[in-house]
């Protein structure tokens, strides 16, 4: 401590960026060796750099599970501090850096987005390149690809339907059931099961009933609509059971036992972005970067693909 006018002031510990990084990282990527190819670095200057911030928290972050490492209590506060100080470093180099960037980025997203990851991403790059002009368009899965492949969008995020071109996939997103959170589903097993969906082409309508078919169980389509808002709120409303990912559920749609209900079970849906140009573009390059911290920040660790160096 420091005594300084009759107050005292606490010598306060400035926890190491490099260390931070490796860290989160090294989380994300499912071990500290990958991490370590990633940064160009060898896993022994990694583990290093761990054992640093262990110090300087004054606390164990991981422990050994298994052939692997888990987060501890600690971790779990640690990493999420460190993906708001890394964020919030970038961000500061970017607009430090990169304030030059002129021009238009056309970025398109999925629905289910639109009201949490959209705002976070526009914002960080507007404080990042305030000389840019984003214009965005909350679409879905076809909209978007056909206005990628027709250059009227820069960089699409989309789910992964296997037939469009892309630079990264993102992550792999659980589909799951859905139905009314304020009753309990009412499906007689003599009936064909009632199912609330998108209006066609639909890439989770088109899972929803061939698992249905693949399982033997009738159905029918008891509600359709053109928008994501529609789907939630028949759903709500008990007209029957969708297929989405939990993402952007409203309080009023609870998600389904498969098991308890008798229903399929469900793959994950990969999420990829989908880029127009692949020749060199800053604009779009950044933007990409922001999009894949907001969902690293913002999803489950196993959620996440781990990316290689």
């Amino acid at each position: 401590m420091i005594l300084k006018s009759g107050m005292i002031a606490m010598r306060l510990t400035n926890l190491d960026m490099d260390a931070l990084r490796s860290f989160a990282w090294g989380i994300d990527a499912g071990s500290f060796a990958r991490a370590a190819e990633r940064l160009g670095r060898s896993t022994s200057a990694v583990s290093a750099q761990l054992k640093k911030l262990e110090e300087q928290a004054g606390t164990p972050l991981v422990r050994k599970s298994g052939r692997g490492l888990t987060l501890t209590d600690s971790g779990e506060v640690m990493l999420s501090y460190a993906r708001r100080l890394l964020a919030l470093n970038d961000e500061a180099v970017s607009a430090l850096g990169g304030a030059e960037l002129e021009g238009w980025a056309r970025l398109g997203i999925q629905e289910d987005f639109g009201d949490t990851v959209l705002p976070r991403v526009l914002g960080r790059f507007a404080r990042a390149h305030p000389k840019v002009r984003v214009e965005g368009r909350i679409a879905r899965n076809a909209e978007l690809k056909e206005k990628v492949a027709g250059g009227q969008l820069d960089l699409a995020l989309a789910w992964d339907d296997g037939g469009a071109p892309v630079d990264e996939r993102i992550a792999a997103v659980p589909l799951c059931w859905l139905a009314s959170s304020a009753e309990a589903p009412v499906w007689r097993r003599e009936e064909p099961l009632p199912l609330v969906v998108l209006e066609a082409p639909c890439l989770l309508r088109t899972i929803a009933c061939e698992a249905l078919d693949r399982h033997g169980i009738p159905w029918r389509i008891a509600f359709v609509t053109p928008s994501l808002g529609g789907l939630w709120a028949a759903t709500a409303a008990g007209l029957g059971m969708a297929v989405r990912t939990s993402l952007g559920r409203p309080a009023t749609v609870g998600l389904l036992d498969d098991k308890r209900y008798g229903l399929p079970p469900l793959p994950s849906l990969g999420l990829r972005l989908i880029r127009s140009d692949r020749r060199a573009n800053p604009i779009a390059d950044h933007l990409s970067e922001i999009i894949r911290d907001a969902f690293r920040e913002s999803l489950p660790a196993e959620w996440m693909e781990r990316q290689a160096a």
